[in-house]
């Protein structure tokens, strides 16, 4: 007996936003997947995000390793496509009003996950933007390859070391690019903790603020919890 196949499924967020009556391809985050239940194929994404809670991903600046909530290591560098990031100006997570860079990508595992950087690391990301700039390309464009490098600084008469974040990109698969292209336009892309409302912001790609667009959150919401 043939396998029944539901048309594909386009996200809540999506529908809001769509007003004309002609058929649309589906977004390229979409996958196929069989209910076991009922051994139907619906069309879902393949990225996991549930609105303002990525993954959180932590820079240690004094071991130079990045982790995962500040339990799971993963290395001294970090390699993803941005899907969605902001620069700005804020006081944050209790340390001050400083600038900040949050980029958004999503994992190996299709986790959408934050990692955020300040000082001289947010000094770096800007050393990429400027030659990805002259090359018409952005950060969703490129594979950023993140580098913990390694600091020293004397202090009164004492040496300590640091790490700073380094950055460098290659050119990413185009089909992979469009997929977050795609997901960071109908999905709304923001961490709660740490977003207050004041934040002076340089530069963003892909950023929804919460404040700005309720019904869109709700919607997403809702939509990643029936996923």
């Amino acid at each position: 007996m043939a396998t029944a196949t539901k048309a594909p499924k386009i996200p809540a967020v999506q529908l809001l936003a769509t007003n004309t009556p002609t058929a649309e391809a589906a977004p390229a985050y979409l996958i196929d997947k069989v209910d076991e239940a009922t051994g139907e194929v619906q069309q879902v994404p393949r990225f996991r995000y549930l609105p303002g809670h990525p993954r959180q991903i932590r820079f240690d600046a004094k071991a130079g390793q990045f982790n995962i909530n500040g339990t799971t290591p993963l290395g001294p560098a970090l390699s993803f496509i941005p899907l969605a990031w902001r620069v700005f100006q804020d006081d944050i997570l209790n340390m001050g009003r400083k600038l900040w860079a949050e980029l958004f990508y999503a994992d190996d595992k299709g986790a959408i996950c934050a990692v955020l950087f300040h000082g001289y690391s947010v000094e770096n990301l800007y050393r990429l933007i400027e030659p990805l700039f002259y090359d018409d390309l952005t950060l969703a464009d490129v594979v950023v390859k993140v580098q913990a490098s390694k600091k020293e600084t004397t202090k009164d008469g004492k040496k300590a070391t640091y790490y700073i974040a380094e950055f460098s990109y290659e050119p990413a698969d185009p089909q992979e690019v469009q997929a977050r292209r795609e997901f960071a336009r109908d999905f709304p892309i923001w961490r709660e903790e740490t977003t207050t409302g004041t934040a002076d912001v340089r530069t963003s790609h892909g950023y929804t603020n919460p404040k700005s667009e309720p019904a869109q959150l709700e919607a997403a919401l809702t939509a990643a919890l029936a996923q």
